[in-house]
């Protein structure tokens, strides 16, 4: 009479370990044994179905739906894996996958923290290059905010050795200036003056209505008849 209450107390804490309570199966116990990854097949499940794994999860804990071939066996887990993030709900915690294109982490379905190898984040985003105004920080892969500028100048007068006449070409120079500074000194500014060549207006430079090529010849003469 003992043996047989002791065996009937088995079967009812079985039954309300596992939901759809069955007579155990060949089938059932192999699922059972099954492993997928650092977690056994029930682990953690508030209600595990003997097909599908869990179905349910103790609190606090994510529900994963891990697909193999054709099919879907419920894990659950402290943190969501790679490529999916966590979302809780009074009726159940889920593990969601993110919507973000090479998005290997994320916050929410749209909204990334960690990108794939290769590709730099910025808003929540993912990027093989950075946008514009921006500049990619190597040891983050994060775009930071760049060095911004302001308009060219227009060009200035045309030069050589600092005079605007007595040579047939010279430069013309133009700036701009910077208007904020990147947060990190890591991220250059670009060029803020730029020299192209250009052909001076006068040749000869007038010196008291006179050229200066005029002045050089009374010169030369004088110093022949020294």
């Amino acid at each position: 009479m003992q043996f047989r209450l002791f065996s009937f107390a088995l079967i009812v804490l079985n039954c309300m370990e596992y939901s759809n309570c069955q007579a155990p199966s060949h089938r059932w116990r192999r699922n059972k044994r099954a492993s997928y990854g650092a977690y056994p097949i029930c682990k953690g499940c508030s209600v595990c179905s003997r097909d599908n794994g869990c179905v349910n999860c103790q609190p606090k804990l994510f529900l994963f739906l891990r697909r193999e071939r054709m099919r879907q066996y419920g894990e659950c887990l402290h943190d969501c894996p790679a490529g999916y993030y966590g979302m809780r709900s009074p009726e159940i915690n889920m593990c969601s996958r993110c919507r973000i294109d090479d998005c290997e982490s994320c916050f929410s379905k749209d909204f990334c923290t960690k990108c794939k190898s290769g590709f730099y984040l910025h808003k929540g985003r993912c990027f093989d290059k950075c946008p514009e105004g921006f500049a990619p920080l190597e040891d983050t892969m994060e775009c930071g905010e760049g060095c911004e500028v302001g308009q060219w100048s227009e060009w200035g007068a045309c030069t050589r050795r600092n005079k605007t006449c007595g040579y047939k070409w010279g430069l013309e120079t133009r700036t701009r200036h910077i208007v904020k500074k990147p947060p990190k000194d890591t991220i250059p500014c670009p060029t803020i003056a730029e020299s192209r060549m250009c052909k001076m207006a006068m040749r000869h430079c007038s010196r008291r209505g006179k050229s200066r090529m005029t002045s050089v010849t009374s010169f030369n003469a004088r110093a022949s008849h020294s």
